[in-house]
């Protein structure tokens, strides 16, 4: 982790993406963000405003807390805000945890460049060297194929599915898919 010249706390840098802390200057976009019904399309909903300014308080709470999270990240070509990647503590009980995460949420003009893959696969090698953990998971509503194809790419394996406790029971986004990768997998980085 170091500071640039701007105060950023950057925790990890790839050849096109810097993964930093939180700024005030993501709130605009990252609110535009989860307002975007195609990027949201496999979550319950789309966020508000202030329900997304709720969530950016509790992801830099998190990495706050506990020195990562889903970081903000920012193309390093127009130093442009495009989303989030991270590890974190899921906030909901299932059968694979208490566990660390790894998960992604990237503007619709930044897919199929492969920006998700490049800062997943970077927050892997955080995960393993830096926080020394042994597994982690990813998971996605089992009709999000782009995530799932992220999955894969990242040299994570199908460990199952799950019912999501937090949508609610009856919702054709409640089942999801469980993937997982450990610090023994040869093909993780």
């Amino acid at each position: 982790m170091e500071n640039n010249h701007e105060g950023r706390k950057i925790y990890i840098e790839t050849e096109r993406l810097i993964l930093r802390d939180w700024m005030e200057s993501d709130y605009k976009p990252f609110i535009a963000l989860n307002a975007d019904a195609e990027v949201m399309e496999f979550f319950p909903s789309v966020q508000t405003a202030d329900t997304t300014l709720a969530q950016i308080k509790r992801l830099a709470g998190h990495i706050a807390t506990n020195g990562f999270g889903f970081f903000a990240v920012e193309r390093k070509d127009n130093n442009e805000f495009i989303g989030f990647t991270g590890l974190a503590y899921p906030r909901f009980e299932a059968h694979f945890t208490p566990c660390i995460e790894i998960g992604w949420r990237l503007s619709k003009a930044d897919w199929n460049q492969g920006f998700a893959t490049e800062a997943a696969k970077a927050c892997l090698q955080f995960g393993f060297d830096s926080l020394r953990t042994d597994t982690i998971y990813s998971f996605a509503s089992v009709h999000n194929q782009r995530s799932e194809n992220v999955m894969k790419k990242i040299g994570m394996v199908h460990d199952g599915f799950f019912e999501h406790p937090s949508v609610e029971e009856g919702n054709w986004l409640r089942k999801h898919v469980l993937y997982k990768i450990t610090k023994q997998d040869e093909h993780y980085s």
